[in-house]
């Protein structure tokens, strides 16, 4: 095959047949139910949603469930909640974000003593499980004077040893040692390297790393319900655990609350969701 062929055939547009767009067509279906089903709950009654077979068609008391999620969720109503866990979940993705990237670029092209053992250690800590520190990072936040407040869910989780890995291994591979060492070459120290040369660069990683901290952080309960005073003071899902207690439960406005607490994420992945696939675009355009 000459060369004219494999630029004409890597030219090629590839279309999909009716398959491809079937198969697409049933997975966004089956991942759409679950919340389409968490709004027809939510628009339920506690009788209705509870039926057997379930209802499928949105009923009429959506609005009126999610008022009472909006003013009881938690003792101070939702809307304390939902700014709790956007500062919360905000200033821990900024946080882990910056420093992983810091770590991950000095783990990968910074030599120095003990950098392989340092490194080792940091993915060791993967395998600890997190229940095993709630104790201890409990009674040192209580020492601090941190209890009850939001600081004591931000501060521990600043920095992670899988943001410190995932960043190192993107650099590795995606940042050439010798546009460091040209940087270097004109005069710019660490900082300006990071900024004008790692962070282009990193935008994928980050993006992606920074997708992944929101969520989980959003979705973190156990810490919360422990650091924190959930009447006073709770996160959305603290304020979610809330509304399923008394006599009996009533899954209509639990789910109300769940599509409250679930709206957040789907804004933030439609805000961001698009710099992530065009950064990784970008990245293997560039490669």
């Amino acid at each position: 095959m000459t060369d004219r062929q494999r630029t004409r055939r890597a030219g090629r547009t590839h279309h999909a047949g009716p398959v491809t767009y079937l198969v697409l067509g049933l997975v966004a279906v089956a991942s759409l139910f679950p919340l389409y089903w968490t709004l027809v709950a939510a628009s339920s009654d506690a009788h209705r949603v509870v039926q057997s077979p379930p209802p499928l068609l949105p009923g009429s008391n959506l609005f009126k469930n999610l008022a009472y999620v909006w003013h009881n969720a938690g003792g101070r109503g939702m809307g304390v909640a939902l700014l709790n866990s956007t500062l919360v979940a905000g200033s821990v993705t900024i946080g882990t974000v910056a420093f992983s990237l810091l770590a991950g670029f000095a783990f990968a092209k910074l030599r120095f003593a003990g950098r392989g053992v340092l490194m080792g250690l940091v993915v060791a800590t993967l395998a600890v499980p997190a229940q095993l520190s709630v104790v201890p990072l409990f009674i040192l936040m209580k020492r601090l004077g941190l209890a009850n407040h939001l600081t004591a869910l931000i501060l521990p989780t600043l920095v992670t040893a899988f943001g410190v890995f995932f960043m190192r291994q993107f650099l590795v591979q995606a940042l050439p040692t010798e546009l460091l060492e040209a940087a270097r070459t004109d005069g710019a120290n660490s900082l300006r390297i990071v900024w004008h040369v790692v962070v282009p660069i990193a935008r994928p990683a980050m993006a992606v790393l920074g997708m992944l901290t929101f969520v989980q952080s959003w979705n973190d309960f156990l810490w919360p319900i422990i650091a924190m005073n959930g009447a006073t003071n709770p996160t959305v899902q603290v304020a979610l655990a809330g509304l399923g207690t008394g006599w009996s439960t009533d899954w209509s406005v639990i789910m109300a609350g769940a599509l409250i607490g679930t709206l957040p994420l789907l804004l933030v992945f439609l805000l961001f969701g698009r710099h992530i696939v065009g950064g990784i675009t970008q990245g293997a355009v560039k490669g």
